[in-house]
């Protein structure tokens, strides 16, 4: 089986109710209505949707596509009867130019080289109507590696700087860049460290980084990550585990 197809089979029977998933849908939401603003019909294209979970999220906002390289992430979000889904890569995207008014990444770009890495945002670039938008999300903070590395098949880790130099050098301008899952970070912290300290795991014990906990736990870390969501409505994070960028196409 493909690397990515080990992720994408446990992403798919977590991604409905594990925390991290509940949080990263209440950091991203408000930064999508800021980018439709209110626009009918809105056209957003999610660039490596995975199982098209997303797409669900993206749907309250607009008309949305996905596309994605596994044919078995393709396969779940059809069974799940969503539509507007097509194979491809995120270096050589089958859609128009310009024809998106938002255009999304969600943990993808850190699993690419960096001749890839640039490819890819040229291609969000060329997709993107001019004074639209591109919100990405990725991996932060190389202290942090761990187990889920290994499972997600991290390239790099981004700090600010990093992922600023990337988006602007393809031509977007910053409207917003935080870190999320502040409320994890020490916990998080001290589980990394110690998986770097005994030695990461193999892929297939590192399925158990995305498998839901107990439900006390998972209520719990939910509630954590929802009082960020709204701390993050009018401030940035320092640090957390991921980095979330909005950015527009100058006109």
């Amino acid at each position: 089986m493909p690397a990515v197809d080990h992720l994408l089979r446990a992403t798919a029977r977590a991604e409905a109710r594990h925390f991290w998933f509940r949080g990263f849908r209440w950091f991203v939401e408000p930064l999508i209505r800021q980018a439709i603003g209110g626009r009918p019909n809105a056209r957003i294209l999610d660039c490596g949707c995975g199982t098209g979970a997303n797409l669900d999220l993206l749907s309250r906002y607009g008309v949305p596509y996905g596309f994605d390289r596994s044919a078995l992430g393709l396969y779940f979000g059809r069974e799940s009867g969503r539509n507007r889904l097509v194979r491809a890569s995120v270096t050589a995207v089958p859609f128009p130019s310009e024809w998106f008014d938002l255009v999304t990444s969600f943990d993808v770009l850190y699993a690419l080289e960096e001749p890839d890495e640039r490819a890819a945002l040229a291609e969000m670039y060329r997709l993107t109507r001019p004074r639209g938008f591109v919100l990405i999300n990725v991996a932060a903070m190389d202290l942090l590696r761990g187990d889920h590395s290994v499972l997600s098949h991290e390239v790099r880790r981004y700090n600010r700087a990093r992922l600023r130099q990337a988006v602007t050098g393809a031509g977007f301008e910053i409207v917003r860049l935080t870190h999320t899952n502040l409320v994890l970070f020490l916990p998080m912290l001290a589980t990394r460290l110690l998986h770097r300290w005994r030695g990461l795991a193999t892929e297939d014990s590192a399925q158990r980084e995305i498998t839901v906990p107990s439900e006390p736990i998972n209520a719990l870390l939910s509630v954590a990550l929802f009082a960020e969501s709204l701390w993050l409505r009018w401030f940035n994070n320092p640090v957390g585990s991921s980095l979330l960028c909005l950015a527009r196409k100058p006109a």
